[in-house]
């Protein structure tokens, strides 16, 4: 069993609620400080403080998650983000402005300290009492996504299936079958399309208020200051899709000819594009969620036994919630538990192909918070989002070589890792489509129902639309953006995922090339946590922090060479 690191600063028994955190702050904000000794040890007492802030918010959130039906659930969830939360902030930028005021700042060691000091500089730059209460209104606004999303299912025969169970027919055989699920599925979202445009417009036009009272004009650039985006630009980002267009659409383009002449059709359909091509049937790599968890942890225990046991750990302290059901929230998560060092996955399996590639994703990201549990200061630990996912993505790609646990059939492990690869590339300009869609969405501010539902076609036909026919359901196409839970909750976290799978493939190159040297390379680099700027992680990781159209024409070059072995 593993448990919560012991305290020095917080009593054991601390209880979490505003009268027991008010004096803690203040007792920081008013202490004072005579060496750069005592500077760090405030430091370490403040990280402590917002380790256990954080672990007791993870709770709420990850408990509501689960069961977005439980109304005691979402009122505890509700107390934090409303009562606890706001009155933080306010004096959470104080104890930023002690910091950088204090004489002995410039007696820190630059090295260990620069890239935290930068981000305690930024917040200092973008924070606004008066968006305080905006931001408290936009968390709970966003939550209403979850709640609208966990509450779909639909029927297909005689039963009742959550939206991620019902998608298992979209691999079906028989495409009467998969037209059916695809037509149910899709008619059952849209029944909620305009109360989801209804929220988007009210949370774009909260974000875009913060953005103004921060002195930027518009969302989209507050973003980029808010996520710390000091490596790159938005210009940057239209590079990165101009590159995935010219590289990687025309392989996705000609990949989904092949599908298209494999299946004997005169044109791919939506419900088309995740049937197997050679007829068979659908994937199964585990019986239910049980057998997921621990097929996984012998998938790493063999790639090393330490990645084994991080996840063995997790099983027997009850750190995963893994099966689809009713009123369970949406997607999939790595939630990080601040002071006790480990993760909570939660998932929501139907037992697919594609529950396998959620797990290991996740499973990276669980790997990551384990390596950088013991780093000195809480904020070290708060990896951009461009790291984060080069954890989770390369340990996709890592791992195939070991899911022979999950198949018992060399032809269907053969079936799994061409699947794998190529979804590695279809990622790709999904990601340049949410992204570059937010860049439209919030440069354009006053944009109506109607402008946004031309964008998103234009923007999505530029990079393929899916390689589908969609004449006849063209509601569906202009509505698909609406799945996207990042749109609606973590607004412009996506590129992250296209910079790190770009990443992943060059990991997963240097780890094929040496299997040894490229393992170590890689967790080196997320044992760094955010101490070092996001190229200084890549470089230690043996790969670069590029998104040039050579680059990504290499990378997609190296794929393609490796689909060819299987």
């Amino acid at each position: 069993m593993i448990h919560k690191k012991q305290r020095t600063y917080l009593p054991e028994n601390f209880e979490m609620n505003w009268e027991s955190l008010e004096p803690l702050f203040k007792e920081l904000a008013a202490r004072p400080i005579n060496s750069v000794e005592e500077l760090e040890q405030w430091m370490r007492d403040r990280s402590e403080l917002e380790a256990a802030v954080e672990e007791d918010f993870a709770w709420r959130y990850i408990r509501m998650t689960c069961d977005t039906t439980d109304a005691d659930l979402l009122a505890k969830f509700q107390y934090f983000a409303t009562e606890v939360q706001p009155k933080i902030a306010p004096l959470d930028n104080e104890l930023n402005k002690k910091l950088v005021a204090s004489e002995f700042i410039d007696a820190l060691d630059e090295q260990k300290y620069f890239i935290y000091l930068r981000g305690v500089r930024r917040a200092l730059e973008l924070f606004r009492e008066e968006n305080i209460p905006l931001q408290t209104e936009i968390q709970l606004t966003q939550q209403q996504y979850q709640g609208i999303t966990g509450s779909m299912s639909v029927h297909i025969g005689d039963q009742e299936y959550t939206m991620e169970q019902a998608a298992a027919f979209l691999k079906d055989t028989d495409r009467a079958k998969r037209q059916l699920a695809w037509e149910t599925i899709t008619a059952r979202r849209l029944q909620d399309k305009d109360k989801l445009n209804e929220l988007f417009n009210k949370l774009r036009g909260l974000r875009h208020t913060v953005a103004l009272n921060a002195g930027f004009e518009n969302f989209r650039d507050y973003m980029f200051a808010a996520l710390g985006r000091f490596d790159y630009t938005p210009q940057d980002c239209y590079a990165f899709h101009e590159a995935i267009e010219t590289e990687i659409v025309p392989i996705l383009r000609e990949h989904a000819e092949k599908r298209r002449e494999a299946l004997g059709l005169e044109t791919l359909k939506a419900w088309d594009m995740d049937v197997d091509t050679s007829g068979k049937a659908p994937l199964k790599p585990f019986k239910d969620g049980a057998d997921l968890i621990e097929k996984s942890i012998q998938c790493f225990s063999n790639i090393s036994r330490y990645l084994g046991e991080r996840l063995e750990i997790m099983k027997d302290n009850g750190l995963f919630d893994v099966e689809s059901r009713k009123g369970k929230a949406p997607g999939g998560y790595n939630y990080p538990l601040a002071e006790t060092g480990a993760p909570f996955i939660f998932m929501n399996s139907a037992n697919t192909f594609r529950d396998l590639t959620t797990m290991v994703h996740e499973g990276g990201h669980a790997v990551h918070t384990f390596l950088t549990a013991d780093l000195e200061l809480n904020d070290f630990k708060h990896c951009p989002a461009e790291v984060a996912e080069l954890a989770s993505m390369s340990m996709e790609l890592i791992s195939m070589d070991n899911w022979n646990v999950y198949f018992e059939s060399e032809e269907d492990l053969k079936r799994a890792k061409r699947d794998q690869l190529i979804d590695s590339l279809k990622t790709l300009p999904w990601v340049a489509v949410i992204d570059q869609y937010q860049h439209w969405i919030y440069t354009n501010p006053d944009h109506t129902d109607e402008q946004r539902y031309e964008a998103w076609t234009q923007i999505y036909n530029r990079f393929g639309a899916g390689f589908v026919d969609w004449n006849d359901h063209c509601d569906a196409q202009q509505n698909l953006w609406q799945k996207q839970l990042h749109i609606f909750e973590v607004p412009f976290y996506y590129i992250e995922y296209g910079m790190a799978q770009l990443g992943a493939i060059a990991v997963w190159k240097n780890y094929k090339e040496n299997p040894e040297k490229g393992l170590q390379q890689y967790l080196d680099a997320l044992k760094l946590g955010y101490t070092k700027t996001i190229r200084d992680i890549y470089d230690t990781a043996g790969i670069k922090f590029d998104f040039s159209a050579d680059y990504v024409k290499d990378l997609a070059a190296f794929v393609k060479e490796e689909m060819g072995k299987i």
